[in-house]
């Protein structure tokens, strides 16, 4: 039995096997009635155990190693019964052969005696040749008998020369049978086998093993994401997780022949207290799978968003001022994993010691180039940079920083000694905090040509830098529990000073063709890279993360060696670092004074394409799928506007150059007369002209006149936008109250999101809306019969074919990620921010159809909508309308705004737009 079992107490609570043996033994019957009565016997038993486990999970939360070991228990004592039942009762052997000989192996999880409640059962079935008809027999009735208790089996029969053979040549089976675990059955024969698996597959091939696994564990990292800091981990196999820790072990177990983890220690492997880190790490990976486990109701391994609540507050977790008690678990969480990393780079320091020699390394790759002459006392140690001795931190706490600067500047791996003792000492740093010496290191990491995310993050990891940086501490591992952030708050900072640099040396031309070439214009290089990586440093605490994030960088800037100007360059970009991408995405930027008030906050071309890039790498470095070519295309306008206005000074100039410019390309691009292109001028208001590139003005031109040429009182076209990664829907119509929102439920049945609309009339009376629409996984609708099914739902809505309302209700999509979050619907009318609308923000949870309800409300509240503008942030939507009453005045009377808010807050809350308060 296990040694695990041996933190168990009462176990006969969990199973009394000796009283199921006799229960079983009383039966009576043909063999199939013995098989339903024993199933029935052995499903109770199961259901207590099972319920005795759950109640003792309840009553203390945090014992997942003691847990997993109960879940074992119980299933050996479950699979000894069945196998006991099956050699005896139902097929007995009453004269065996030496042929007839069976031994049941757990291998896999199960063998390592960890278990949750729906992990598989791993089992082996060994014979010591080939298979008789006997053994065929009993195996099949124990599998039917499992199955029949609702156990997930993996099964595998094979003699010892099929084990033999088949674990040296597929990995899989040979770790499987690394952690073989006798259970049942024929102990002499489960001796000889494993004896012959250490004496034949095992031999001579340790050194193959690592490598083999751990170049197996990087292939997996790299379909996890290659980061423990994503904010929806999965704990099994994800960076830093219970798989990270199993690798551990099995390199241990192959290399040195340890039975146990905490045989590690005297393998030299781990010392004690790396041991006690690995057995924390692991109670607590293995508490929360199995709380994970009870609440999914199945063999769940990803912490999604809706179950992180509930585990946090099984775990007992709660609230504190600045921070809820689900991003406290989860930063429990972060700080494990980022544990599990920690004691993956000792472990291989050790093991680097055992195989290598004379240069050779397995672990990493030694950079190929001669010792630099001047190392200030650090070492180079097979290819890695090292430290002489262990005190030789305490010397000089500069060094700490010193480490990462040297590795970066000549292009070093870090040993994992070094590592480990710079983590051990990092404490030392914050004698050395206000030092010039080691700010002007830090300096040289932060802004360096080569790869400066690389060596900031190995900085975190050895908790220098969060020593180094109290206030970047403070952020380490802190999830933000939204569906928008991929990552932890320090995470996200990294990668975006990866991008910056990336960016900056050119390997991004493509994506962020504006970005790249503004950063060869770019005069504060250095304050750009210090407002990277603060302009989130404020997170988690009460208040305004932007304005306290300012104050944070007011402070640190002078002690990094940052000049006055250059220190209030950063301020002012934290400050505003979400300015650019609100404006953008949440304002009309063919008004006019959207523009002005925006460069009335920037006031210098510096400023703005600093802003620029800071806004572009934040995007990015949210996580994959956010940044696209549609924001990329908001931005890219955005900055061209203000960057003229600041330009010219004069900005009504500039505004009439842009549009005569545009009207010209597009008149010669059509190939009009004169009189034929100033009659379409003449019909369309200035405002048009600004807001629309010139491919949409000349598509939108030949529209009109097709339809006007054929007397089509309805034209809708299609057409797919690879720059904005979306498809351009245009709608020429008779102009009529509620046409926005019947489009807008048209392109939701046919499985639309719009994320832009431009609403233009004609000065005779006719609508030309322009809308930007995606397909529910953020792409492009693409081929001849959606874009056809597309058009037929708008052109069904217009002409009120079908109740609208009622395919709407038929076709929302199950939302259950976004349903964990709680988001108070805020409506906020501001006539302040243009001079010829009022402009209405709706924030609210995501959900389909929210844009047709929200638009049929302001239809019901007798209000003319001119533009929309659709912006989503995970779970949350943020929807914004620039909208004038019937006779087209701003909305000013106060009680008509009051009750235009109720309306808008009822309907973002789910009320539907007939039912909400006039």
């Amino acid at each position: 039995m296990s040694a695990r079992y041996d933190m168990l107490t009462n176990r006969r609570a969990i199973i009394d096997r000796r009283r199921l043996a006799d229960a079983l033994e009383a039966l009576e019957g043909e063999r199939e009635v013995l098989r339903r009565q024993a199933c029935g016997l052995l499903k109770g038993a199961l259901d207590s155990g099972r319920a005795e486990i759950a109640a003792r999970l309840t009553e203390r939360p945090g014992r997942g190693a003691e847990i997993a070991a109960s879940y074992a228990f119980l299933t050996d004592q479950l699979l000894r019964l069945v196998f006991d039942f099956a050699t005896t009762r139902l097929y007995p052997a009453s004269n065996p052969t030496a042929a007839e000989r069976l031994s049941l192996v757990a291998v896999g999880g199960y063998g390592r005696a960890e278990m949750a409640l729906h992990s598989d059962v791993d089992i082996a079935f060994l014979t010591p040749w080939k298979q008789t008809p006997w053994a065929e027999q009993v195996i099949e009735s124990m599998l039917y008998l499992l199955w029949d208790l609702g156990l997930k089996v993996g099964h595998s029969s094979r003699s010892m020369d099929d084990m033999v053979r088949m674990a040296k040549s597929d990995l899989t089976i040979r770790t499987a049978m690394l952690e073989g675990r006798y259970v049942w059955g024929d102990t002499a024969l489960y001796d000889e086998a494993y004896a012959r698996f250490e004496r034949e597959v095992m031999a001579g091939t340790a050194r193959a093993f690592v490598v083999e696994k751990l170049a197996e564990r990087d292939q997996r990292h790299q379909r996890m994401g290659d980061s423990r800091y994503v904010v929806e981990p999965n704990l099994k196999e994800g960076k830093g997780g219970l798989r990270d820790l199993h690798t551990l072990f099995w390199i241990g177990k192959y290399v040195n022949k340890v039975r146990d983890v905490t045989e590690l220690v005297d393998a030299g492997l781990l010392t004690r207290a790396e041991l006690r880190q690995f057995q924390k790490a692991e109670n607590f990976l293995w508490a929360v799978r199995c709380h994970l486990h009870i609440i999914t109701r199945r063999a769940e391994e990803r912490l999604t968003f809706d179950v992180q609540p509930e585990i946090a507050a099984r775990m007992r977790y709660a609230d504190r001022p600045g921070r809820a008690a689900v991003e406290r678990f989860m930063r429990h969480y972060f700080l494990v994993a980022k544990q599990v990393g920690d004691l993956t780079g000792v472990f291989l320091a050790h093991l680097d010691e055992e195989f290598g020699g004379k240069g050779k390394r397995f672990a990493l790759p030694i950079r190929s180039r001669r010792k630099p002459s001047n190392l200030n006392g650090f070492i180079v140690d097979r290819g890695r940079l090292s430290v002489p001795d262990e005190a030789f931190f305490h010397g000089d706490p500069v060094r700490l920083v010193e480490l990462f600067a040297l590795a970066d500047r000549h292009g070093y791996e870090i040993h994992p000694t070094a590592m480990r003792l710079a983590q051990r000492d990092a404490k030392l740093i914050d004698r050395a905090r206000n030092d010039p010496r080691a700010n002007a290191l830090f300096m040289d990491v932060l802004t360096s040509p080569r790869a400066p995310g690389k060596m900031l993050r190995r900085m975190n990891e050895a908790d220098v830098f969060s020593r180094f940086v109290p206030d970047f501490g403070r952020v380490v591992a802190q999830m933000q529990f939204d569906m928008y952030h991929h990552y932890t708050v320090d995470e996200h900072s990294i990668r975006a000073i990866d991008l910056l640099s990336r960016i900056e040396k050119g390997e991004m031309d493509s994506d962020h063709p504006l970005s790249a070439t503004l950063m060869r214009q770019i005069v504060s290089r250095r304050a750009l890279y210090v407002a990277v990586l603060l302009h989130d440093i404020a997170k988690g605490r009460d208040g305004d993360h932007s304005v306290l994030g300012g104050e944070v960088a007011e402070r640190l800037c002078p002690r990094f060696g940052l000049t006055p100007a250059e220190t209030e360059t950063v301020a002012w970009l934290v400050r505003h670092h979400l300015l650019m991408s609100a404006t953008a995405f949440k304002r009309d930027l063919s008004d006019y004074k959207t523009i002005i008030d925006f460069t009335e906050i920037v006031q210098s071309p510096e400023r703005l394409r600093l802003l620029l890039v800071l806004t572009v790498v934040d995007i990015r470095a949210v996580g994959p799928g956010v940044w696209n070519g549609w924001k990329r295309q908001l931005l890219t306008d955005l900055y061209e506007l203000a960057e003229e206005v600041l330009r010219l000074g004069h900005k009504q100039n500039g505004r009439r150059e842009r549009v005569a410019a545009k009207q010209a390309a597009t008149r010669v691009a059509l190939g009009w007369s004169d009189d034929r292109f100033a009659a379409l001028v003449k019909r369309l208001p200035e405002s048009y002209w600004v807001a629309e590139p010139e491919e949409v003005l000349i598509a939108n031109a030949r529209q009109m006149a097709t339809a006007d040429a054929e007397g089509r009182p309805l034209v809708i076209e299609t057409r797919v936008d690879t720059e904005r990664a979306a498809t351009l829907v245009t709608v020429y119509a008779a102009d009529h109250p509620g046409i926005f929102y019947r489009i807008a439920g048209g392109i939701h049945v046919a499985g639309g999101n719009i994320i832009d609309a431009r609403i233009h009339t004609t000065r005779d009376g006719m609508a030309l809306d322009n809308f930007l629409v995606q397909d529910p996984l953020g792409g492009t609708f693409t081929g001849p019969e959606r874009l056809s099914r597309l058009a037929q739902a708008i052109e069904d809505a217009l002409a009120n074919r079908h109740k609208l309302a009622d395919r709407l209700a038929a076709r929302p999509l199950p939302r259950t990620r976004a349903e964990a979050f709680t988001i108070e619907p805020n409506v906020l009318i501001d006539n302040r921010a243009s001079n010829r609308y009022t402009v209405i923000e709706v924030n609210a949870r995501d959900r389909p159809a929210l844009l047709n309800a929200l638009a049929h409300a302001l239809f019901q509240s007798k209000v003319t909508i001119h533009s929309a503008h659709i912006a989503t942030y995970g779970e949350r939507a943020v929807d914004v309308f620039y909208v004038t009453d019937l006779i087209g005045d701003k909305i000013t009377a106060p009680a008509r705004l009051r009750s235009l808010e109720r309306r808008l807050l009822d309907v973002a809350g789910g009320v539907p737009a007939d039912k909400a308060a006039a």
